[in-house]
């Protein structure tokens, strides 16, 4: 048996499928799927039920997955230890990024990331905060890049910059007239909000105070900002985006993002990892690449601001 074995089986638990986990594991499925059943051969046991779908563990092979992923756990903290005295940006990295960070900020620095440390191999994973926070304690992740909140004093976490929340508005919308928008002003919109436990939602809800918009929230709940905001562009409602959306938006587009009065709501944006991860070189490092893909006014709280 083998680590690699170990890391495929686990992909195959994660992901229920055999061709998910090769693509994440970036290998074939016939050379996934063989390494796996020589596994089970070697074993003379079942660790994956087959038959059903999606792809489930056997009760032996439940067993068997824990303790192969504390072995790994354990073995790639040895690498770790090796990485981070030999300051090396190279091998496995493992990050949980919010999506509603992942689609403006990745873009930003990955490729710049990848060229100067081509021996690095990033992979990335959209979850939200419940998930990053989990994934972290097991060693699924080594890292998580979030909004900051209160329950994060078990981890370790690194500043990385401050991003404004803005409305973004219908043509048809009486907010249209305005130049910045008031809470008050959103009690009889249509609101297009992200599902509960996105945590880019709570802060907007508790911001705001919604306790009248509570039946419109309720019943205009879907799943990403980019679907609302073609909702909105389509002539209906209003919705939210984070400071580096608004950046990546046409002029057209610009006419219907609309900023906060003073003080303008703000999240802070942190890389988050487990007190015990070791590579602290790397994790500067990429956190020092992060600081400079963003404006530079983004790096700190400005004086019209409110961290929410």
């Amino acid at each position: 048996m083998t680590l690699q074995q170990f890391e495929y089986i686990i992909a195959v638990d994660r992901l229920k499928s055999f061709t998910k986990a090769a693509e994440h594991c970036r290998v074939t499925q016939p050379t996934l799927s063989a390494m796996i059943q020589k596994l089970e051969e070697e074993l003379d046991t079942r660790i994956f039920d087959r038959t059903q779908q999606p792809v489930r563990p056997t009760p032996v092979g439940t067993l068997i997955i824990k303790q192969a992923h504390e072995v790994l756990v354990q073995a790639n903290h040895i690498k770790n230890l090796i990485a981070e005295e030999k300051n090396s940006f190279s091998g496995v990295f493992r990050l949980g990024i919010l999506p509603t960070i992942a689609p403006y900020l990745l873009p930003r620095f990955v490729p710049q990331l990848m060229k100067k440390y081509p021996q690095l191999d990033l992979r990335m994973s959209e979850m939200k905060t419940s998930e990053i926070k989990q994934a972290l304690l097991t060693g699924d992740i080594d890292a998580g890049i979030l909004a900051n909140l209160d329950g994060f004093e078990e981890y370790k976490s690194i500043g990385l910059f401050y991003e404004q929340f803005y409305a973004y508005v219908s043509r048809e919308s009486e907010l249209m007239k305005n130049n910045v928008v008031r809470t008050a002003d959103l009690a009889n919109e249509q609101l297009w909000l992200l599902d509960e436990g996105h945590c880019f939602r709570d802060q907007m809800v508790r911001f705001c105070q919604f306790k009248s918009a509570q039946a419109s929230q309720l019943a205009y709940n879907l799943g990403s900002l980019e679907t609302f905001m073609r909702m909105v562009e389509s002539g209906k409602g209003v919705t939210f985006i984070p400071e580096l959306a608004v950046l990546q938006l046409s002029d057209c587009q610009k006419e219907l993002a609309r900023e906060f009065a003073i003080p303008k709501p703000t999240r802070h944006i942190i890389m988050l990892t487990n007190k015990n991860y070791i590579r602290q070189t790397l994790i500067d490092g990429i956190a020092a690449e992060i600081k400079s893909s963003v404006p530079r006014e983004m790096l700190s709280l400005r004086a019209t601001q409110i961290a929410i």
